[in-house]
């Protein structure tokens, strides 16, 4: 393996380029000399017209949940027993996908995003493609937009997910309960066991880019509060000032982390997390063993992520904040209920079914 080309969607900070950074920096710890190259397939395909796209998109969510909500279970969350082509996607992108598998010239290519993956999978049903794909999904659930029965390999987020694949066909020996993928550099905290406690230190993260209802829930936050709270405002450059400016004695604001050791050290600082359902932070506080804590869900992926690990019982559904005075009641309500100790369970039954071998490791074993 020389050549390993990794496809998400989009320019903005997602859990698809996150997953595919994390992937990139295993790879080269373990071979150095591996090249790694990320292209997203929207701004190759369109150029400038990219950043326009996603703005729309981000506006449509904003605004708009939710016809955004329906529109998506509408066309890829429908009838998953069933197949659906995608045929304006082929006409839009695959002759543009064949040139970019041809000007880099991969061993290896891991799809992050589905639309990609969609389009490599009929690639390869038609011959035209002969190395191996890899589907790293980003979320706690398969939609119809993916590729899946020509994809090499899959690496799933939950056990369930492989039960899913093998209902469609695909053989176990290409399926991987490995999470979704976190940086190297988010470690086991082996000394930290939990325990009750009168101070509290929480984590709030509003994403990315900051966005959702997080400037609301702050406003539960009192100056007497029992709990001290981080709060990671992303690239929403106003709620990191504002806070600033509030200097409010028991909330610490952080702008943008870019720095996975950073976050690792944040994480093992804190007792729990408070954030919105997305892949790979809720991935890394599984790694991680905090209790979660969904505060808020965009419409869409966000929405089915909660939905799936509220039925899987690794995430509290904290939806309902918005109708207490201090939302420190209710946590510390839960940190010392029962509730407790069966979301432990259950984050023990979610661990003994990843696999032992690392997700970078595993590939390069796999396409070695």
């Amino acid at each position: 393996m020389k050549r390993v080309l990794f496809l998400p969607l989009l320019q903005i900070p997602s859990g698809h380029h996150q997953t595919a950074d994390a992937l990139k920096e295993g790879l080269l710890l373990l071979d150095p000399h591996i090249q790694c190259e990320k292209i997203e397939l929207l701004s190759s395909r369109f150029g400038k017209a990219e950043s326009f796209i996603s703005k729309f998109y981000l506006h449509w969510i904003d605004q708009f949940p939710k016809t955004y909500s329906l529109l998506y279970r509408q066309s890829v969350f429908r009838e998953l027993s069933k197949t659906k082509k995608f045929p304006q996607y082929e006409v839009l992108f695959l002759n543009h996908l064949k040139k970019v598998i041809s000007e880099t010239n991969p061993n290896v290519v891991i799809c992050t995003h589905a639309l990609p993956s969609y389009l490599l999978n009929q690639l390869k049903a038609s011959g035209e493609l002969k190395i191996p794909v890899i589907n790293v999904y980003t979320d706690y659930f398969i939609h119809h937009l993916w590729g899946i029965e020509e994809i090499d390999y899959h690496f799933v987020g939950h056990a369930y997910m492989k039960k899913f694949l093998r209902e469609k066909g695909v053989h176990e020996s290409r399926i991987f309960v490995t999470g979704i993928p976190i940086h190297p550099k988010i470690t086991k905290n082996a000394n930290k066991q939990w325990c009750t406690k009168q101070v509290y230190c929480g984590l709030i993260s509003g994403g990315s880019l900051g966005a959702g209802a997080l400037a609301k829930l702050i406003e539960k936050i009192s100056p007497d509060d029992p709990i001290d709270y981080y709060v990671l405002c992303g690239k929403n450059r106003r709620i990191y000032e504002q806070l600033i400016n509030m200097n409010h004695p028991k909330i610490t604001p952080f702008p943008y982390i870019s720095s996975r050791e950073v976050m690792n050290d944040l994480y093992n600082q804190v007792d729990f997390i408070i954030t919105k359902p997305g892949g790979v932070t809720v991935s890394e506080c599984l790694f991680k063993k905090l209790p979660i804590f969904a505060y808020h869900a965009l419409p869409g992926q966000e929405e089915i992520n909660l939905q799936q690990l509220k039925e899987l019982g690794i995430i509290f559904d904290f939806q309902n904040w918005n109708h207490t005075e201090n939302i420190s009641e209710q946590l510390i309500r839960i940190l010392h209920s029962e509730h407790l100790s069966n979301y432990f369970t259950k984050l023990d039954e979610y661990h003994k079914h990843l696999s032992p071998v690392e997700p970078a490791r595993l590939i390069y074993h796999l396409v070695k």
